[in-house]
């Protein structure tokens, strides 16, 4: 298929999931007033709020050694915390705008540049760091999804009844993708520009930082629902990676309607649909809402102190 064609096609794609999980959130809380939301917003602790808060700081340093990783494997030089700073600007302003390659990058080329780095080492450190991502997701899922094999819900109009078959195709991808950084030294050569292979270890290292960065996530989550949860944190984990997926093939930004239905929709029905909302909605204001409140804080004091200084 033509790539043009292809994408022209991908917003149509997203705007037809979230059509769909709208529809289907709709149908899910029908049956529920906003006082029960609002209420079970109010029955989340302090203790499990701080928590919460935790774990989203640690998620947020697990996210940012992706670019840590990305300057010591091309032996670039920049002072850490420049990069801890970028890192943390890009995760938390990309998760709210959407379209992280594009948002995310646009930040980091912004300041990476400023300090020195040259715009090809920015773009290979911006793939680096997707390939963390993606890489990470597919070993984190594809072991989750045959360990806990998730009975998909007839709602989502889905060809597949579990994900059993997407863990094993995940894996593929991953054993696949080891074995040739294992054998292959010669780099890659794509439209005459030369890409180095990463080592066995630092793939592998990839994939380390990533798990924390995915099971921080969902532990913020885990934490935030409702304390009647009889779902164990293992269970847990593959509803909420399956619910991200999702949300990032929609391309909603911040995966907005379409992670609360496919979460909704994954949990046991012996928890009340509202409560999780508010859990959910909890989820949203610590996870995104804070960080980027603390990111616009950290660029607003970084633009006064270097307009002082000029």
């Amino acid at each position: 298929m033509n790539e043009k064609l292809i994408n022209r096609l991908v917003p149509f794609l997203g705007l037809g999931i979230l059509i769909i999980c709208l529809w289907a959130l709709q149908k899910e809380l029908k049956h529920y007033q906003l006082t029960e939301v609002i209420q079970s917003l109010q029955a989340i602790s302090w203790y499990r709020l701080s928590l919460a808060i935790l774990f989203t700081i640690l998620g947020y340093i697990a996210f940012a050694c992706y670019d840590l990783i990305a300057f010591r494997y091309f032996k670039y030089s920049l002072n850490t915390g420049k990069i801890l700073f970028t890192a943390f600007l890009s995760h938390a302003i990309s998760n709210i705008v959407g379209f992280a390659t594009l948002s995310g990058g646009a930040i980091r080329y912004r300041f990476y540049s400023r300090w020195g780095v040259s715009a090809r080492k920015v773009a290979l450190i911006i793939g680096f760091e997707n390939l963390c991502f993606w890489l990470g997701l597919f070993a984190v899922g594809g072991i989750t999804f045959i360990i806990e094999p998730l009975t998909l819900p007839s709602l989502l109009k889905l060809p597949l009844i579990s994900v059993h078959p997407i863990g094993f195709i995940f894996l593929g991808i991953v054993v696949t993708y080891l074995m040739i950084c294992a054998v292959r030294k010669q780099p890659i050569i794509i439209k005459g520009q030369s890409f180095a292979i990463p080592s066995f270890t630092s793939s592998v290292t990839q994939i380390i930082v990533s798990f924390f960065d995915w099971a921080f996530a969902a532990g913020v989550l885990y934490i935030l629902l409702p304390n009647n949860t009889l779902l164990s944190y293992s269970g847990f984990f593959g509803i909420y990676l399956l619910a991200m997926i999702v949300s990032i093939i929609s391309h909603v930004s911040g995966g907005l309607g379409v992670f609360e239905t496919v979460t909704l929709l994954l949990l046991p029905t012996s928890l009340n649909s509202a409560r999780v909302l508010g859990s959910l909605l909890a989820f949203r204001a610590v996870y995104y809402i804070f960080p980027l409140i603390v990111a616009m804080g950290l660029l607003s004091s970084y633009e006064i102190r270097r307009r002082l200084r000029h």
